[in-house]
């Protein structure tokens, strides 16, 4: 009963500090169900097995409810929660007259969504044409003309030196490379955009250090870029929309970029510590065509590659392609729905003949927004 009465008393202070705060701020609530519901079949493209064929009926992940908050004409701030009410935004802004202060996790500035693909839960050709690193913990500094520069949360990955299952408590691997991170990634983009059309430009740099743990085997360092170009136009109900990027170990920049390949990463010769640069790229192209308020078509293209450099036999850029077509079909204000087909094509892999097989999917996403 007493620690019941302490937590009581504590709830309650906190509320009595926060409610007046909150009502001297405008919060505006909002929320996205989303439903995606789609027949796949995944083919492997390898002998003597069979394509996975089934229903998708489940609600997105990325069904969210969160608020938009204006404490005064400087500060302001958003938070945003997953269907699991995970993190998706957690960030404050302080607007201090030439621009605008953010901190905290949202969008990084080479973050972009030119298509609306809805497969695998809005997958927007994300990583598959458009590049995408997600929502990280960054300071981020905005400015009216169209500039955004930010030190964002570095993804360092982890380098193995010897193969094997050793391990040091807590479970840690004994051959592990020491990872050190100096520097936060840094990441800039320019958007100029009109009523009529936009251009997006983008770059990213990180870097980190890799300490060996084996005697005799030397240190070494992982340095990834980003670069990259978008845009855009409207001509009377028809609107397109094109974009390019291209870079080093984007595996270690961003490790959403392998949502579908793998082995984007650099790698290491851990005897005398060379470093092998994997290249990347990826372009994507989206076509729509509006029917007033009612409905809105649209297809896309989105094409990624990764070269390891290999000089094995038969070693090869690993690619993946995703084309689909789909409708937005508006039922209501805040209600629609999005049927569309598509197909991603995995390829061959890094290896010459070894197929990696395909996705046809067909189906609908439905949305309401409250």
């Amino acid at each position: 009963m007493k620690k019941l009465f302490i937590l009581f008393v504590a709830a309650a202070m906190v509320a009595a500090f926060t409610v007046p705060a909150m009502a001297d701020a405008e919060w505006n609530f909002y929320g996205s169900a989303r439903m995606t519901t789609f027949y796949v079949d995944d083919d492997p493209d390898v002998v003597g097995a069979d394509s996975d064929k089934g229903t998708v009926w489940a609600q997105q992940g990325n069904s969210r409810i969160g608020a938009k908050v204006k404490f005064n004409d400087e500060i302001g701030g958003r938070f945003e929660m997953s269907d699991s009410f995970g993190k998706r935004l957690l960030y404050g802004t302080y607007n201090f007259g030439g621009g605008e202060l953010l901190l905290g996790q949202a969008y990084t500035p080479i973050t972009y969504f030119y298509s609306n693909s809805v497969y695998n839960g809005d997958g927007d050709l994300l990583n598959i044409g458009q590049f995408y690193e997600g929502r990280q913990p960054m300071i981020q500094l905005k400015f009216p003309f169209g500039l955004k520069v930010a030190a964002v949360s570095p993804t360092a990955g982890t380098y193995v030196q010897v193969p094997g299952d050793v391990t040091i408590w807590p479970n840690v691997p004994a051959v592990n490379y020491d990872t050190d991170v100096t520097l936060p990634k840094l990441e800039l983009s320019y958007g100029l955009k009109t009523d009529v059309f936009f251009v997006d430009v983008f770059a990213g740099y990180q870097t980190f250090d890799l300490e060996s743990n084996v005697a005799g085997q030397k240190d070494t360092d992982i340095t990834s870029t980003i670069y990259g170009i978008g845009g855009g136009a409207n001509i009377g109900p028809v609107y397109f929309k094109l974009g390019a990027h291209m870079g080093e170990n984007l595996g270690d920049f961003a490790s959403l970029w392998e949502q579908v390949s793998v082995n984007a990463n650099a790698t290491i010769d851990p005897a005398t510590g060379t470093v092998t640069d994997n290249d990347a790229m990826g372009y994507l192209a989206v076509v729509g065509f509006k029917l007033g308020d009612a409905a809105t078509i649209e297809a896309g293209y989105g094409y990624e590659e990764f070269d390891a450099n290999s000089n094995a036999v038969g070693a090869q850029a690993d690619e993946t392609v995703q084309y689909y077509v789909n409708a937005t079909i508006n039922i209501t204000k805040g209600f629609f729905i999005v049927p569309e087909i598509g197909m991603v094509d995995r390829k061959e892999s890094a290896t010459a003949g070894a197929e990696q097989g395909d996705i046809t999917y067909f189906g609908l996403k439905w949305q309401i927004n409250f």
